[in-house]
């Protein structure tokens, strides 16, 4: 399972740049191995990741802005729903990940 992240790395936006970098940061954190998919550089992965949110999910106005996260095809969310699992002390079940993932002792 890769849990896939997509990016704008060209955002003009600081709340968006905040929001990935909160993201990314987390998961660098808890070693959670991701890939980060950039979608200003991919149009086929922009169009991917617009087909498979949710329509539910998407502002009333525009595209779902980045970060949107998935666990490899399954749609997780977006900042919003991942800060709310942050919270909640939920984030391995938002990303449907089973358990905290075991961290080796590096003195081994």
């Amino acid at each position: 399972m890769v849990i896939k992240v997509y990016i704008a790395s060209s955002t003009g936006s600081v709340a968006v740049k905040k929001h990935q970098q909160a993201v990314i940061g987390f998961l660098e954190a808890n070693r959670i191995s991701f890939q980060e998919i950039d979608i200003t550089m991919l149009e086929d992965q922009r169009l991917w990741m617009y087909h498979n949110i949710p329509r539910d999910k998407w502002p009333d106005k525009g595209n779902p802005l980045p970060p949107q996260i998935f666990n490899e095809d399954c749609y997780c969310g977006d900042y919003e729903d991942f800060f709310q699992s942050k919270e909640n002390n939920a984030v391995f079940a938002f990303l449907g990940l089973s358990s905290q993932p075991s961290v080796k002792d590096s003195e081994s």
